[in-house]
């Protein structure tokens, strides 16, 4: 798992060979050879995870590799800094350079060579170590630079090799000798499933189980497989496929499996067969029958086009099943009718039972004792209704009969979990998903160990932070952002992010990430220095610092590693403002001095500001109009009385696209009217006694309105206009009484949400000219609202009938 941060490595050098930088002339030759070297050590460590298990001495050897990896990226890191320390440079800076300061710029010229140099020594040190001491397993041959690293790669080997992949197969398909006592939570969709594959529909079917690693979507075919359904058809096998399948050697297991069960000699030259010729012996054999094939644990979108051929349609009600991660799988067009069913997390009691039956198993009724109630209930809710987590920790736990114990396995999950045999299968099943990413991908998922648990993260956040961190690749005619999306989007196709909020228009909005996979996360990015997480749960002390460090629950002093290069939190250096470069600056407390500074920091895209007073409103105003390219703006007050003032700013920036303001606004601020580009606005504590509904109704591109707490009046009027708006919510408005909706007003509305307005007897007058409103949601209404929409006869029942989604909260 150390080739990933050296393959970004190696495009860091890359684009710094081919860049003009005058600081880097005297070095050049050094990093190219420092890029060769990593070329041939990447080569290895990738051959090396996938052979399988190393020894100890091996693993240290490639713990040394990643550290050498760090170290190269210092030094770039300093490159950077010092050519954007000359750049920014004026004129008679640069002249003094030139004069006086000759010799300092030739030394560290000099200095970064040196340290490169002796980064060579200390790589090619590494395996002359491992010769000397006899790892590795091919160390005979006295090594010759780069050719020794080559034939290392060629030449490793692993006792157990595939030892992860076939770990899963096995646990795979053990699920086909589970009683159906031991399944829990299945029932529903074993009926709807069992349904599609009996329909008296007479072409060839294809049926997708879709689902994270664990979800037991094997466990849920083998249910079906193993009863009465299968007895429908005239002949049908189960083929595991995995990652590393061949599609001639899956042809052979289903020839084998076909013609075993039929009783029928297999061809003597099975094992010599081309693929054409073994695609006509199925064919030939499959034609005539109705037959039904599980394909289990399908990752490649290719699989289908290669197998379709050998598969006949005929009209027989044959039936393909397949399980699968990918939803991009599952939604190929698969040329015949087909079905998807998406695997779903148990739901809390399923899950608690299915805990407490391994957990328990040795205790009366399988009951939990009353002092580990707590402690077991959030363990469960640790895995999230993930049937594979609930069964291993219900395992490991059942040997533990003290409070202390079972908060040990709690706080140490990630280490319980990299370290722990009874969950190793967890990790093995896991880490088949996270194997599978590209280098940058991996990346990508393990920059989510940094944001807490449970956190939902936006994903306009989550583009720009990996676009900062050079995560995301560069493609001609495409744009970084467009790039970033396509990751997440990728990402959640193969279930490892969960889309936990979209926009109105059906886009994800905001993500988060399984519980269990997080702590496979923290696990795998601890192990690469890609971060560390500190907790007041935890001190953590490591010889080489993190290349991240995520302080997440703490609120004392934490001793962080020297040479951290990210660092997140809310108050940010008196100095911040000198990140001339910087893009995002969020959720930041401020004072009147960093105001003032903050006026320098004109490439910021999105600012996020807390601790804003009164006093500060020219300087605030004066920062943001120095800012032309922010997009998102973000202004909160210290406290709900303080007022926000930001009359004195004169327009609104061009590009801002969501505003967010929090805090007592006196008047609706004149710029507000040039807010052409703003899709979201979010207004709290604002407490107007003015509409400003006619300040915004022209706004050519708002989609979400957002207000709380932002009007004391009785009535609000939407006139004609608000053309793109999609989503509406009104909360907390304590004298509202009356709201009004013009014919023409809000023609693309989809979402309205009304929350605490307790003097609102009746629904809006009007909604029914929102024909393409879908719902309405309410929150602790008046009861007169209620019944007036409820009754048959009441006055609003006919004016909500077009719409699908009516719910209300109490």
């Amino acid at each position: 798992m150390a080739s990933p941060a050296i393959d970004l490595l190696i495009g860091k050098i890359v684009s710094f060979l081919e860049s003009e930088v005058s600081l880097l002339e005297g070095v050049h030759d050094e990093l190219g050879e420092v890029k060769l070297e990593l070329l041939t050590m990447k080569a290895f460590l990738e051959d090396a995870e996938r052979k399988g298990a190393l020894g100890e001495v091996e693993k240290t050897w490639v713990a040394n590799v990643r550290d050498v990896s760090i170290d190269v990226e210092d030094i770039m890191d300093e490159f950077t800094y010092q050519t954007n320390k000359r750049r920014s440079w004026g004129p008679f800076t640069k002249a003094f350079s030139k004069t006086l300061r000759l010799p300092q710029n030739i030394w560290e010229r000099h200095r970064i060579a040196t340290k490169l140099q002796k980064i060579m020594k200390t790589i090619k040190d590494i395996p002359e170590r491992s010769r000397r001491y006899g790892s590795l397993r091919t160390l005979a041959e006295p090594h010759q630079d780069q050719g020794f690293w080559l034939r290392h790669c060629l030449r490793i080997e692993g006792s157990t090799s595939h030892h992860v992949g076939n770990r899963v197969e096995v646990c795979g398909e053990s699920s086909l000798f589970l009683k159906d006592d031991d399944l829990v939570g299945i029932t529903d969709a074993k009926k709807k499933i069992v349904g599609w594959l009996s329909s008296g529909h007479s072409q060839r079917t294809v049926i997708t189980v879709v689902g994270m690693g664990g979800s037991g979507k094997t466990t849920l075919v083998a249910s079906i497989f193993n009863s009465q359904t299968v007895q429908h058809f005239n002949c049908y096998t189960w083929i595991t496929v995995s990652q590393s399948y061949t599609i001639e050697d899956l042809f052979r297991v289903m020839i084998n499996e076909l013609f075993a069960a039929a009783q029928i000699d297999v061809p003597q030259n099975l094992s010599n067969m081309s693929y054409r010729h073994l695609v006509e012996l199925l064919v030939h054999y499959l034609q005539p029958r109705r037959y039904m094939i599980v394909l289990d644990d399908v990752w490649d979108t290719n699989l289908w086009r290669s197998i379709d051929v050998a598969l006949p349609k005929g009209t027989h009600g044959s039936r393909i099943m397949l399980t699968t991660r990918n939803k991009d799988i599952a939604s190929l067009a698969f040329g015949v009718e087909s079905h998807v069913h998406q695997i779903e997390p148990l739901n809390t009691s399923d899950a608690w039972d299915l805990f407490s039956r391994r957990a328990f198993s040795s205790v009366r009724d399988k009951s939990c004792p009353p002092e580990l109630q707590l402690i077991a209930r959030e363990l469960v809710g640790k895995c999230e209704g993930l049937p594979l987590g609930l069964v291993a920790l219900g395992s490991l736990m059942s040997t533990k009969r003290f409070v202390s114990e079972w908060k040990k396995v709690y706080n140490g999950m990630s280490w319980e979990l990299s370290n722990n045999p009874t969950l190793e299968v967890v990790k093995s099943i896991l880490l088949l998903s996270f194997n599978d990413l590209s280098h940058r991908l991996k990346h990508c998922f393990l920059y989510f160990c940094i944001f807490p648990e449970d956190d939902t993260i936006k994903g306009k956040r989550l583009v720009r932070l990996w676009i900062a961190e050079g995560f995301i690749e560069q493609v001609r005619g495409a744009q970084p952002e467009e790039i970033a999306e396509s990751y997440l989007a990728e990402l959640t196709c193969r279930c490892m992010l969960q889309v936990v909020e979209r926009e109105p228009s059906g886009r994800a909005k905001k993500f988060k990430m399984h519980d269990l996979l997080r702590e496979l996360a923290i696990s795998i990015s601890e192990e690469l220095k890609f971060c560390t997480t500190y907790n007041k749960n935890e001190t953590k002390e490591d010889r080489r610092a993190p290349r991240r460090l995520s302080i997440q629950g703490c609120s004392g002093e934490v001793r962080a590693p020297k040479t951290c290069q990210s660092f997140q939190g809310t108050q940010a250096p008196a100095s911040i403002y000198k990140l001339q470069s910087l893009q995002i600056l969020d959720s930041i407390v401020v004072g009147s001095e960093l105001i003032k500074q903050l006026q320098r920091m004109t490439r910021l895209a999105t600012l996020g500001l807390a601790n804003v007073k009164e006093a500060h409103e020219i300087d605030l105003c004066k920062s943001i109009e120095s800012m032309k390219l922010i997009e998102c703006l973000t202004v909160k007050t210290s406290s709900e009385d303080e007022v926000l003032r930001m009359d004195a700013l004169l327009a609104a920036p061009p590009l801002l696209q969501t505003l967010v303001l929090t805090g007592k606004l006196n008047k609706v601020p004149l710029w507000f009217l040039s807010l052409e580009s703003l899709a979201v606005l979010y207004l709290h504590w604002s407490r107007l006694t003015e509409d400003f509904l006619p300040h915004i109704h022209a706004l050519p591109n708002l989609t979400n309105l957002w207000r709380c707490n932002a009007y004391v009046g009785n009535q609000l009027l939407f006139q004609t206009g608000f053309q793109k708006l999609a989503a509406l919510y009104l909360t907390n408005f304590p004298q509202l009484n009356l709201i009004t909706i013009e014919k023409g007003a809000m023609p693309a509305l989809k979402t309205m949400d009304i929350s605490e307005c307790m003097e609102l007897k009746r629904l809006p007058r009007g909604i029914k000219h929102l024909t393409c409103l879908q719902k309405l949601h309410l929150h602790r209404v008046s009861n007169e609202l209620v019944e007036h929409m409820r009754r048959e006869r009441g006055v609003d029942h006919s004016n909500v009938k077009h719409i699908s989604d009516i719910r209300l909260f109490h």
